[in-house]
């Protein structure tokens, strides 16, 4: 199977609710990286899984309506707590809209909210 993969860097804001976490459920920011893997069993005609130029000008898009932002105040975690597997299944809905997932068999989507705890979402589709 042929992966290809990319990572993107920004920095968001969030609390935690439906619990008592400390300091966490205060408003705080985070750097956040995503990591964007997609795997094929097969190349297209260009020998790619997928352009990775193409993936990242999607990405940029995307992730502009997150970058310093509070995530709590954003329509897509009305009602639900701004976790990052929360916040990591969303991203990986929205990619996936963006992509042609004919040769697609695999979507992962990790997000890094510092250097030690990372989430991540994955869908086959095979």
């Amino acid at each position: 199977m042929f992966q290809v993969g990319l990572k993107k860097s920004f920095i968001a804001q969030h609390y935690l609710i439906g619990g008592d976490w400390g300091k966490e459920n205060s408003p705080h920011s985070h750097h956040f990286c995503l990591e964007l893997i997609i795997a094929a069993k097969e190349l297209d005609q260009h020998g790619y899984v997928a352009d990775i130029a193409a993936l990242e000008t999607s990405l940029d898009t995307l992730l502009e309506g997150y970058s310093d932002q509070l995530l709590n105040d954003l329509e897509a975690f009305e009602g639900r707590n701004p976790s990052i597997e929360v916040f990591a299944s969303i991203l990986h809905r929205q990619i996936s809209r963006e992509l042609d997932l004919n040769r697609v068999q695999r979507l992962c989507i990790k997000l890094w909210e510092d250097e030690q705890a990372w989430a991540s979402y994955e869908q086959s589709y095979d």
